[in-house]
């Protein structure tokens, strides 16, 4: 089945508990044949409106579309609506209804998803135990380590862990730019709203039992933004509420954060996250290829971790291109398979030089886009699925900080970087279409 049909069956469910609360003659006039589900993203249905008058009726009868969701018992809980070409009826890259995606958390990553070993043992235990009991122990508990070692599965992790097993507890996970574009945003809404909209920010942070921060390398030389969090972090820290950061460097390192921020982090328990040796990447391969149903044989394990880097998001992309040949060929997976499959991915002799820009062209190629199209605002959803999938390689084909990637990308947002990551990753795993669409342009990109 393909993306779209998924949505729309979805949608037709929907329609089934809807069709019941609303009159005939509006059903048949304004819903059925009117509205096109198109996406679905952080369990809202995306709706497209043929025009602006049914995008009307539809948000007039809200209430009643919201229950015939809930009805429905889909997993979905909320719809968001748009019209091409409207100026009223419109969606940004991530629509407004859906603006908090950057600070949810993935509820794959847990602590018995994680694979522990010897490079990571400790920081895994020290999570662990922040989970067990918030704000008892080792407070902060300051994470660092490289792209894509596992900082940010373990900070979900422990919320996740204590969102499950302490329900009462308040805990909000987010990340360095979220926090900081809040921050920015009641400094610019003071104007007009006196100390409304800062009230507001303090407390949205300073009422939590737990408060994870991801990425928090990226307030380098933002002095505002740290002044904002020392009082966060002091106020929070009195009250023993729990408090979990992660940066790609250590605490020692952050020359351009204030001293007193770095004594606070070093005051706490700071653990790092190191390289994984052989086994440990043989181990997440593994574990990565029984989650998608498929045993891998040794051979082809060692295959996929030879001269491979330490980003966990890399190995994971060579394991997908490996099962995508398998699904294509119809083959079961073997060496030879796997060594056809991953091409000029593993060259010993002659490592390819990728830039943001090879991956650009390969994409606009595979697409058959203008460079305008792929990197600009225009809302069509080809282009948006496009955009995603770019962004997705850089993330995965490049050791780039995300807010670079964005800059990359056309001036897009940190938070829509990530979204466009996880969404890539999530789609890939239940549709051949987009994995091959990946798998393509990776081909590409390698051979330029």
């Amino acid at each position: 089945m393909s993306e779209k049909a998924q949505f729309e069956v979805l949608w037709e469910k929907i329609k089934e508990r809807l069709e019941k609360l609303i009159t005939p003659i509006t059903y048949v006039t304004f819903f059925e044949g009117r509205l096109e589900a198109t996406d679905v993203i952080n369990k809202k249905i995306v709706l497209r409106a043929d025009s602006e008058n049914v995008a009307d009726i539809v948000t007039r009868n809200g209430d009643k579309v919201r229950k015939a969701i809930a009805s429905a018992d889909v997993g979905l809980t909320d719809f968001v609506l748009f019209v091409e070409g409207s100026s009223n009826y419109t969606l940004d890259e991530l629509p407004d209804a859906l603006e908090e995606v950057s600070v949810a958390t993935d509820k794959r990553f847990t602590f018995d998803s994680y694979v522990v070993g010897a490079s990571n043992k400790f920081v895994y235990a020290a999570a662990k135990s922040v989970a067990s009991a918030p704000g008892e122990n080792f407070n902060p508990l300051y994470i660092y380590g490289g792209t894509g070692l596992g900082k940010t599965h373990l900070l979900q992790a422990i919320a996740n862990e204590i969102a499950d097993k302490k329900p009462s507890l308040k805990v909000l996970y987010t990340t360095s730019e979220k926090f900081l574009n809040e921050y920015v945003d009641s400094m610019y809404a003071r104007k007009g709203e006196g100390r409304e909209a800062d009230a507001r920010f303090r407390n949205r942070y300073r009422n939590v039992d737990v408060l994870l921060i991801d990425d928090i390398q990226f307030w380098a030389g933002k002095y505002g933004v740290q002044e904002a969090f020392f009082h966060t972090f002091n106020e929070l820290f009195s009250q023993n509420k729990q408090i979990v950061i992660t940066s790609d460097c250590p605490a020692k390192d952050l020359t351009t954060l204030e001293e007193r921020l770095r004594t606070r982090f070093e005051g706490g328990l700071i653990a790092d996250i190191q390289p994984p040796d052989i086994e440990t990447k043989i181990a997440i391969l593994k574990k990565k290829a029984l989650e998608k149903k498929y045993i891998v044989p040794d051979d082809v394990l060692q295959l996929l971790v030879k001269n491979s880097d330490n980003n966990v998001r890399t190995l994971e992309g060579r394991l997908n291109t490996v099962i995508f040949a398998s699904k294509l060929h119809e083959e079961p997976i073997s060496l030879q398979l796997a060594a056809t499959a991953l091409q000029e991915a593993i060259n010993d002799d002659e490592p390819e030089m990728i830039t943001p820009d090879a991956i650009v062209r390969a994409t606009c190629t595979h697409f058959n886009l203008m460079r305008q199209n792929l990197l600009g605002k225009n809302k069509k959803q080809e282009f948006v699925r496009a955009r995603q999938i770019c962004a997705y390689l850089m993330c995965e084909m490049l050791s780039l900080p995300l807010v670079n990637i964005g800059q990359e990308m056309g001036g897009m947002h940190y938070s829509t970087v990530i979204y466009a990551r996880d969404k890539i990753a999530e789609l890939m795993r239940v549709n051949d279409k987009i994995l091959k669409d990946v798998n393509d342009i990776k081909s590409i990109v390698l051979k330029q």
